[in-house]
């Protein structure tokens, strides 16, 4: 999914105040990460996750990586700090701002 900024925005500002919920060490991109990563997505719709200095993988190539096997959306990655967003297939409770067409 390509959000448009006013969308990317709207997710940044709610991910400000989240806790990192995951943190990828040397082990890298396991499969158990992403197990454990794509079942907390049954409860969270935003997460973020700390990549550990001991990970000597690239941050934006670890993050591009969980979210393409999570099936989840790249945020943004600040630092060694990476956002995913999964809305809920049923009832997503975070609701994007409309994307606006220009004249």
């Amino acid at each position: 999914m390509t959000f448009t900024s006013k969308q990317r925005a709207y997710l940044k500002s709610l991910a400000a105040d989240l806790e990192p919920v995951f943190q990828i060490g040397k082990s890298s991109v396991s499969p158990e990460v992403i197990s454990a990563i794509s079942e907390s997505f049954n409860t969270h719709e935003l997460i973020k996750i700390t990549v550990l200095k001991n990970c000597l993988d690239d941050v934006k190539e670890v993050a591009i990586t969980v979210s393409e096997r999570t099936r989840s959306d790249l945020v943004q990655v600040i630092g060694r700090k990476f956002v995913l967003y999964k809305p809920f297939k049923d009832d997503p409770k975070i609701i994007l701002p409309k994307a606006g067409k220009k004249a």
